[in-house]
């Protein structure tokens, strides 16, 4: 019988399990590993940050409900994977070993990239739940004595959706405090160009996010990086389209949040032919890695080239159901090599986002994720954001239940008005 462990028990890591559970024989034993014993819904911390949620709210405890499924879990997380020998060593000192191991552990973020970045220096984050909760406590602060706000992602990052959000959030909340006028703010990014996403653009994103952005009276430099930041002053060199700096900002705040930049953890970092130089997993196109060829990887910590060179370094993004499908060709691929067969199953390279936009929103769809597409749509309206309250208590509500039933092709692709996706 077969032992499998996953790594990480995130928006990959969770519905890795249920889905890995209903694929494995009687018999098969299943173990999640993560660090920590909770499981967070990483989509809902911009408006954990500006307390429109509790924590408590988007967490919860992952062994209870993974137990209620017969899955193993262990919360002490991996100080080093020894892939040469099937076996993890754990945070705890102990070793665990395994038959398959599924890699979902996301990133780790990069704020040592930049002197001053980061919740332990001079900005915050939403990246996590504990960012979140430190970003709402300066919140409250900031509300009783506002002042000038700087928001954005920092070059090499590869999730620009957040910062969007967080912006307009932050900017909703000013609105309804009636303290908008008292809060200059920039927006500041390694994108060419407002809406490029990471993903070279979708439909008319420049064109609405934009707008968008000129509607609420937010400033934005593109082309942008972070030199370094000082308490209450962040320096950022502007690029021109060959990627030469053209012009040097020192930008004033009282408050920050800039995304980082993401590598891969220190667990996996540096073992040759598992992952490329910034720690990012190595799979071929079943998810399998090349060399170690019993490991799997899903999710944000997986290697995806740029979708296109930029003049600053952007990554691609990796959306909920491009990861989803991951998922389900991994489960597949595994049953597949238990039952001596060899795994062929894809995952499809599909983006689809619903981003709050405070108290609108925006959506888009990107089929395949790499241009040229299939379908290449964007859209704005309220609907978005009633849509991603009602995703957000849905995915918790899984996640909760143990079912490896398709959330994002049943219930967000139900919202887009798409009844089905082809691979």
């Amino acid at each position: 019988m077969a032992h499998v462990v996953i790594m990480g028990a995130g928006l990959g890591g969770m519905p890795m399990a249920y889905e890995m559970k209903e694929q494995l024989r009687p018999g098969d034993r299943l173990t999640v590993v993560n660090n920590g014993p909770n499981f967070h819904f990483v989509p809902s911390n911009p408006w954990v940050a500006v307390r429109w949620r509790k924590r408590g709210e988007i967490e919860f405890s992952a062994g209870e409900y993974l137990a209620k499924k017969g899955i193993e879990f262990n919360p002490a997380g991996v100080k080093r994977l020894h892939p040469e020998k099937n076996q993890l060593e754990l945070g705890d000192g102990s070793f665990l070993d395994y038959d398959y191991l599924i890699i979902a552990t996301g990133p780790k973020l990069a704020f040592d990239e930049i002197e001053g970045l980061g919740p332990a220096n001079n900005t915050h984050s939403v990246c996590h739940v504990d960012h979140a909760e430190k970003s709402a406590e300066a919140w409250d602060a900031f509300v009783k004595d506002p002042g000038p706000i700087v928001v954005g992602a920092v070059q090499g990052a590869s999730c620009f959706g957040p910062a969007y959000e967080y912006a307009f959030i932050m900017e909703t909340d000013l609105r309804r405090r009636k303290i908008r006028d008292k809060v200059p703010m920039t927006f500041v990014t390694a994108e060419p160009y407002i809406g490029h996403l990471g993903l070279g653009g979708v439909g008319d994103s420049k064109t609405m996010l934009e707008s968008a952005l000129r509607d609420k009276h937010v400033k934005w430099i593109c082309n942008a990086k972070v030199t370094k930041v000082e308490a209450g002053t962040m320096h950022v060199t502007e690029h021109d389209e060959e990627g030469k700096p053209r012009k040097e900002h020192k930008l004033p705040f009282k408050y920050s949040m800039m995304l980082p930049a993401f590598k891969g953890i220190d667990a996996v970092f540096g073992i040759e032919g598992l992952t490329n130089p910034r720690g990012f997993i190595l799979i071929d196109a079943n998810q399998r890695n090349p060399k170690y060829r019993n490991i799997y990887a899903v999710g944000v910590c997986v290697a995806i080239p740029p979708v296109e060179a930029t003049p600053v370094p952007t990554g691609a993004p990796k959306t909920g159901f491009m990861i989803e499908s991951m998922v389900t060709a991994t489960a597949h691929n595994i049953r597949a090599e238990l039952d001596g067969k060899s795994g062929d199953e894809k995952a499809t390279w599909n983006a689809v986002c619903l981003a709050d936009m405070g108290d609108t929103g925006i959506a888009f769809v990107a089929l395949p994720q790499i241009p040229p597409r299939n379908v290449n749509w964007f859209s704005e309206g309220k609907w978005v954001h009633l849509a991603k309250i009602a995703f957000e208590k849905y995915f918790i509500r899984k996640m909760k239940k143990g079912t490896s039933e398709p959330y994002y092709e049943k219930q967000v692709m139900s919202m887009l008005g798409i009844t089905k996706l082809k691979k």
